[in-house]
């Protein structure tokens, strides 16, 4: 028996890590544009942005690992199926019922690792990197170039005609809004005061253009647009804190049903995998795809539309989608094997 479980766990192991890192990959990718984003306004180092990447790996962890799992011991069972390979496990005494067992403890042990990670280490990440991206914001200068149109300090369009030692001339600034803006200053540069960054303007013209269609001149010598930077905060959340407010936060009671969820659905899909898995090639061939696909969208599905109240929600989720997989495992597997 023993044989059999070492067996088939190689066999499972080795198509959970293809798929896991193929997963892992285009995860990575949409987190990577994510924070592109972010040297749009500031300029970061590759270390940097590795930092920043890091910060994500916890919720790349959370939406590849338990999706992984489903999809990797269905096709593993499936395949075991198609070259008769389960049959002689059946033959050698190794029920359906024994591999649902040996699954369902490493499922469980998948999902508790996946609960940590989610409850403890993503808000901790969260708080991490907002104060590293603010912390840095405080840190580095603006990525202010001459000569280019499409430029962005705040809510301001901004363009610089030329830099001399980091003292822009000719700035023309441009605010769209229901009272539009613009300025238009002969000098300014940027300046830090406590930890937050303004940009002083020097020798210039302010037009606000009216709703009635009048038109509002100032000049002045010296003005201070800032960065609305207080300043860097080490305070952090520990990670009782920041679930605590999802009883008052809509997005906290989203993120915390959507994470736990997705932690448990190891556990909630695996007597479905096991009944699209093991099968009658012969008269069962295509089901399976199916099969994978319908679980994912309702088990998503609900888990995206329905998280007030949130630990309500995540008890109705889960016990619906496990107590649905053991019965049909029962109609569909162990009634016929």
């Amino acid at each position: 028996m023993k044989l059999i479980y070492k067996y088939t766990l190689n066999q499972f192991l080795s198509t959970y890590l293809s798929l896991f890192l193929v997963l892992f990959l285009i995860v990575s990718m949409v987190f990577f544009i994510q924070l592109a984003r972010i040297t749009s306004s500031i300029e970061i180092s590759f270390v940097d942005f590795l930092k920043l990447y890091s910060f994500t790996v916890p919720r790349i962890l959370i939406l590849t690992l338990p999706i992984s799992f489903f999809i990797s011991l269905s096709l593993t069972l499936y395949r075991l199926s198609r070259e008769n390979e389960s049959i002689v496990c059946f033959a050698l005494g190794c029920s359906p019922k024994d591999v649902a067992n040996f699954f369902i403890k490493i499922s469980l042990f998948l999902s508790f690792v996946m609960l940590v990670i989610s409850l403890v280490f993503i808000p901790l990440a969260f708080s991490l990197q907002n104060n590293f991206i603010d912390y840095k914001k405080t840190q580095v200068s603006l990525n202010l170039k001459t000569g280019e149109f499409g430029q962005k300090f705040l809510d301001w369009m901004i363009f610089i005609e030329k830099e001399d030692n980091s003292l822009y001339e000719n700035i023309v600034m441009y605010h769209p809004d229901d009272k539009e803006q613009m300025i238009l200053a002969k000098k300014g540069f940027i300046q830090r005061d406590k930890q937050s960054l303004s940009l002083k303007l020097l020798d210039g013209t302010v037009y606000n253009f009216q709703t009635d269609e009048n038109l509002h001149i100032a000049q002045f010598e010296d003005m201070t647009i800032n960065t609305l930077l207080q300043g860097f905060s080490s305070n952090q959340l520990n990670f009782y804190e920041y679930w605590q407010r999802m009883s008052v936060e809509d997005k906290r009671a989203k993120e915390f049903v959507i994470y736990v969820l997705i932690s448990l659905f190891p556990v909630a899909s695996t007597y479905f995998a096991l009944s699209f898995g093991i099968v009658t090639y012969r008269y069962e061939k295509g089901a399976i795809y199916f099969g994978i696909f319908t679980v994912i969208a309702l088990y998503f599905g609900l888990l995206s539309a329905f998280y007030k109240p949130p630990l309500l929600a995540v008890l109705v989720i889960f016990t619906l989608f496990f107590v649905a997989s053991i019965l049909y495992f029962k109609k569909n597997t162990l009634s016929r094997y």
